[in-house]
């Protein structure tokens, strides 16, 4: 992943408050953001991508039972050097790198589960007056540039807010927020209007906001005066509706593939692409794949999904 060297955005947030109820009992006692994709959790993958940007220090809006994450990104000195013993050195440097010298770690709890837009406000002590970058760890997206280094420039390029967008379903427009862009063609379009979780009937467009964000310090002042929105939450779509009528705010179509990691489909597709991608384990593992019999994996199942599986292998040959 390639990096940006000129960022002036500095700060990451990372709401990271939720309880991943669509992946109990795995996310029970350890949090959702902890769910490994091959070797790493979803939760680094995340804060590579906002060092890949730029950014220096790391926000992280936590909750109740979060405290792996924050174990995570510390040091562990027994395990280092248990590991030096045994002769595992490579394993060493891996441990070392999962946080940067360079890099700290703020972490701000979130009091109750008021929404993603109070998530948000709750980072402003440790923001200041500056733009920073949102990234939403669920929102796993695979790209040559980091998404959020794409953003930067583009923030860079306007000097306002930038949206990361991309094309869904018109079916799923009620699991996103929604914005209606000047040129609809267009990579870097202003928004006219952004609407959150509509129905596929109402939505303005089938363009989704996709857990990324470069936020201008004015949206926080927004965010204080909106109040509880849908849910009885504070929305971060209201506030960013606000702020579109004070400046602008851009959609960007980024260059990448998302794998939506909040829904068990997206985790298993993002798991089984990134493991085809590894340096050490891809090539065993397409052989294994190659090698399925995904009839014999069906025979266990009702007659209906032995149906769906006997498709499968048709198709294979």
């Amino acid at each position: 992943m390639r990096t940006s060297s000129k960022s002036v955005i500095r700060t990451a947030v990372f709401p990271v408050a939720g309880r991943g109820t669509r992946f109990l009992p795995a996310t029970k006692a350890s949090p959702k953001e902890m769910l490994p994709v091959v070797d790493k959790p979803l939760i680094q993958y995340a804060v590579e991508e906002a060092l890949a940007a730029g950014a220096r220090r790391l926000v992280f809006i936590t909750g109740a039972s979060k405290r792996a994450i924050e174990d995570h990104f510390d040091s562990d000195s027994e395990l280092e050097a248990m590991l030096d013993r045994q002769g595992k050195s490579d394993l060493v440097k891996q441990l070392r790198s999962v946080l940067p010298s360079y890099a700290s770690c703020i972490y701000i709890r979130q009091s109750a589960p008021l929404g993603l837009g109070h998530a948000v406000l709750c980072a402003q002590p440790a923001v200041g007056a500056e733009p920073f970058f949102v990234h939403l760890a669920d929102d796993l997206i695979r790209s040559e540039v980091a998404c959020l280094a794409q953003m930067a420039e583009v923030y860079e390029a306007k000097g306002a807010s930038v949206l990361g967008v991309e094309v869904v379903p018109r079916r799923d427009t009620e699991k996103y927020g929604i914005v209606a862009v000047e040129a609809d063609k267009s990579a870097t379009s202003r928004v006219r209007s952004i609407v959150e979780k509509p129905k596929p009937a109402d939505a303005p467009s089938n363009l989704a906001v996709v857990g990324r964000y470069v936020l201008a310090p004015a949206i926080f002042e927004h965010l204080e005066r909106i109040g509880s929105g849908a849910g009885g939450e504070i929305q971060l779509t209201d506030g960013i509706a606000a702020l579109m009528r004070e400046e602008a705010v851009y959609a960007y179509r980024f260059t990448g593939k998302r794998y939506d990691c909040g829904s068990k489909l997206g985790y298993l597709q993002a798991t089984v692409e990134y493991a085809l991608g590894h340096p050490d384990l891809g090539r065993d593992f397409r052989k294994y794949l190659n090698a399925l019999d995904v009839s014999a994996h069906a025979a266990h199942k009702p007659r209906a999904a032995r149906r769906t599986g006997a498709a499968v292998k048709r198709k294979a040959h």
